[in-house]
């Protein structure tokens, strides 16, 4: 199918306009949403007779005050969030993603990035995301968020400085990441708890987004010794129940995907490696935020054969 020129301009922008609409929002669902909405109101605009000189200008502006609504009515919901709130996880080794966007920017996908993020308010959010992350201009930003060009500058600051300190380095390569990474997803099948004190971090802790809907550890689980036992009791009930664990790259950063016998998905690791060890494990088992990588299972009745099993 041949397209026309609105919807080539648009199909070569989607790319932009979901990695923007992603950052804002933390959510794979949302963002594609938003991004279709975009869409929708470009055509209705062209349609009325109106005169868009840069569709990446008229569109990014579209995504980026989309979001900021999408973000003004959630804030009520994440404050009142059951257990550690993470974004939904995005796999950055397959295809709809532009693959030199993901090596260029794979910082800020990252999810420890943003969790920092949720510091700022929405406007701070955009101002700080297309200026320093996506290189608009101010002039730019000014238009899209309504504001002077000087108090965008300084809504800029003053996020840089709410997110800089705390900003996640990630020194292994990506080549030393994975390789540090599948022998750390290996220990955990195993239920190795020597190995897998070998390869974490001294100041380790795992992060687990149930978000009420199945159980999940409530609070982070902190330091090496309690990281490497809870862990590596996760793998052997894994391996008991017949699952198994896929290795993939989640938001730009080592990853596994945890699935049943039947292949549907439990959950999804990610892990930060710095420094030569796994700092930071994040586990999202929420089935609010797993809905869009595939059929899932029913994690409740896992818990229940595991239990059965220990009976």
């Amino acid at each position: 199918m041949t397209l026309d020129v609105p919807d080539e301009a648009f199909e070569a922008l989607r790319p932009l306009l979901f990695s923007i609409a992603y950052r804002m929002l933390s959510s794979v669902t949302a963002a594609e949403d938003l991004v279709q909405d975009s869409y929708l109101r470009y055509r209705r605009a062209l349609a009325d007779g109106a005169v868009v000189e840069s569709p990446k200008a008229y569109l990014s502006a579209v995504v980026t005050r989309l979001a900021i609504d999408e973000l003004q009515s959630a804030r009520a919901q994440r404050e009142t969030y059951v257990g550690e709130w993470l974004p939904e996880p995005l796999l950055t080794d397959e295809g709809g993603l532009d693959p030199q966007e993901v090596a260029e920017r794979s910082d800020s996908l990252s999810m420890a990035f943003l969790v920092l993020l949720e510091r700022l308010n929405p406007v701070e959010r955009a101002v700080f995301l297309l200026h320093d992350v996506f290189g608009y201009d101010f002039a730019e930003i000014a238009a899209v968020v309504g504001k002077s060009e000087t108090n965008c500058r300084q809504i800029a600051r003053r996020a840089r400085r709410a997110i800089e300190k705390d900003r996640p380095r990630f020194v292994a390569s990506t080549a030393e990441g994975d390789r540090l990474a599948d022998r750390f997803f290996a220990a955990v099948t195993d239920g190795d708890v020597e190995s897998l004190l070998e390869l974490l971090a001294a100041d380790a802790v795992v992060y687990g987004d149930g978000g009420g809907k199945v159980p999940q550890w409530g609070v982070p689980i902190v330091g090496v010794q309690r990281v490497a036992r809870l862990l590596a009791g996760v793998g052997r009930r894994m391996v008991a129940l017949g699952g198994r664990l896929e290795r993939r790259r989640v938001n730009g950063q080592p990853g596994a995907l945890v699935r049943d016998p039947d292949g549907r998905l439990v959950n999804v690791f990610v892990i930060d490696v710095v420094d030569g060890g796994v700092q930071t494990v994040r586990s999202v088992i929420n089935p609010e935020k797993l809905g869009h990588l595939g059929e899932l299972a029913d994690v409740r009745e896992l818990l229940r054969r595991s239990s059965d099993a220990d009976a």
